[in-house]
């Protein structure tokens, strides 16, 4: 990412293109109730306008996915990593048992835009447009660390959005700068939603039983988990896979890119719990030290 870029987006915010996103449709009048076992937040509270953040975890409380989640009608939506496509569809038909809910693959009959930042999150006349002409959704969304609009649309339908649309590296600089946790870097299935920072967006602790309800409500009135999502910087190039250390081994960088300001590098990572940050390092004890931003 240029400067120049970085000062666009700050200004003006940007667009990004996530059709392939996989995404699904649950139809069928269990379906809220079904869903709101499988997920960490309410699906209660799903609706057209904006769209629910959540996680589906395992029995032990861990990440098979995160999603967001929104209601149209007499469906329900979700949107979720390219690659979880088949892994999260797997997941969530092992609990369909007696429910009336349907779970069916979508993902190539729409395209998703997401439009966030600056001025730009009311959507634009050409999108309205758009939206009117093919009966698409247009919804609140935060994913990139800021208050943004998903814009859904049927795959054959013409949309260019007005302001500036990132290319992958460009959104994914943008993702670490803004702290933001993405599979499967930072989530993963070994991987506790509270240790990636994501609890107040992604769960609700009063909204009653689902799969790993047991393991992260303890989690939550102990505090205590084996690691934690940090985000640093430095003047040494860093990558993902690179180890930290303090007097031993304490973690891992997740995601690095290079700050197109600063030009110091910057990475999010996953270090134990309690780790003395004064003390880190890159590579080995003696490495160069790297400090929390």
């Amino acid at each position: 990412m240029s400067p120049e870029v970085f000062q666009e987006i700050s200004l003006h915010g940007a667009a990004v293109l996530l059709s392939t996103r996989a995404k699904f449709r649950l139809t069928g009048a269990d379906r809220v109730r079904y869903l709101n076992g499988q997920v960490t937040n309410d699906v209660r509270r799903a609706s057209a306008s904006a769209a629910l953040y959540a996680c589906v975890t395992d029995v032990k409380g861990r990440i098979s996915g995160d999603v967001f989640i929104h209601a149209d009608d007499d469906c329900l939506f979700l949107d979720a990593e390219p690659g979880l496509r088949e892994p999260l569809a797997l997941r969530l038909e092992r609990y369909i048992v007696a429910d009336d809910v349907e779970l069916a693959d979508v993902t190539d009959e729409w395209q998703l835009w997401h439009v966030f930042g600056g001025t730009e999150t009311n959507v634009s006349d050409e999108a309205m447009a758009a939206l009117t002409e093919s009966r698409g959704h247009v919804l609140h969304a935060t994913r990139f660390g800021l208050e943004g609009r998903d814009i859904w649309l049927p795959a054959a339908a013409a949309f260019q959005p007005s302001i500036r649309v990132l290319n992958d590296d460009e959104a994914e600089t943008w993702r670490i700068l803004q702290n933001v946790p993405r599979w499967p870097h930072e989530l993963g299935p070994d991987t506790f939603p509270a240790e990636a920072g994501i609890e107040a967006r992604a769960m609700d602790f009063s909204k009653g039983c689902y799969i790993g309800q047991e393991v992260l409500s303890r989690i939550k009135t102990t505090g205590k988990m084996p690691r934690v999502m940090i985000a640093l910087e430095g003047d040494e190039p860093l990558k993902r896979g690179d180890t930290l250390w303090t007097d031993k081994q304490a973690g891992g960088i997740t995601s690095a890119t290079l700050h197109p300001v600063t030009g110091r590098w910057v990475a999010l990572a996953m270090l134990r719990q309690g780790t003395d940050l004064a003390a880190l390092h890159l590579h080995a004890a003696d490495g160069p030290s790297i400090g929390c931003r």
